[in-house]
């Protein structure tokens, strides 16, 4: 049967979602993808994904979003899963301060086996849970200013800033892929694939190169 997934999407951008286990990964997407919160989630094994198109500005985008467990365990299987990201969400819980101080680790893992080159949204999840915050808002904007990340606060239960933070992230992935398919046909050549960091979908051209995504 027919759906959304059946247009012909001008480009395909994967994306991971990374942090801490229980730091509400799997209810983001659920949000994004399906409108869905469960509120009974379990803890992703290994890795999940959900699909959702999306129009930014005269382009339909495809975006491949992966739910990576946070659990120790699974960490050597999902570094793999890194590869051809186009986008990170690095997210931590607003209530549990070692979540927050495990995004340095987090974001050595991200850029070392996808490359500085993503772009890379920081989210603080659960902020519906204001009353037991172990995290200030100024400390995540600070980190994420310091190593040149985009920043936004955000609560999958209450559906806040969830929609505003994937739009953002892939907004900007659009508008890098697309200053980069005008620069190769102003050449008059492709660019090659490398390291999958590039996708060719409908005549257009995909990479990414490091961008601060909230300077403007």
């Amino acid at each position: 049967m027919a759906d959304a997934f059946d247009e012909q999407c001008d480009y395909l951008f994967k994306a991971v979602l990374i942090g801490d286990s229980g730091v509400g990964k799997s209810n983001l997407i659920s949000r994004f993808a399906k409108h869905e919160f469960l509120l009974d989630s379990k803890p992703t094994i290994g890795v999940e994904f959900a699909y959702r198109n999306i129009r930014v500005r005269d382009k339909l985008i495809k975006a491949q979003i992966w739910d990576t467990a946070g659990q120790e365990r699974f960490r050597a299987i999902t570094s793999s899963y890194y590869r051809g990201a186009l986008g990170a969400m690095l997210v931590y819980d607003i209530t549990k301060r070692t979540t927050f101080m495990n995004v340095r680790k987090w974001l050595h893992e991200l850029r070392e086996f996808g490359g500085e080159d993503m772009v890379v949204i920081l989210v603080g999840n659960k902020t519906d849970l204001g009353q037991s915050r172990e995290v200030e808002k100024e400390e995540g904007k600070g980190f994420s200013e310091k190593e040149g990340l985009c920043f936004m606060e955000t609560s999958a239960l209450q559906n806040l800033n969830v929609e505003e933070a994937f739009l953002q992230m892939i907004t900007k992935i659009h508008d890098i892929t697309s200053q980069k398919s005008l620069e190769a046909k102003m050449n008059g050549s492709t660019l090659s694939l490398s390291s999958g960091k590039e996708i060719h979908i409908a005549d257009e051209v995909t990479a990414t190169k490091q961008v601060n995504c909230c300077s403007r």
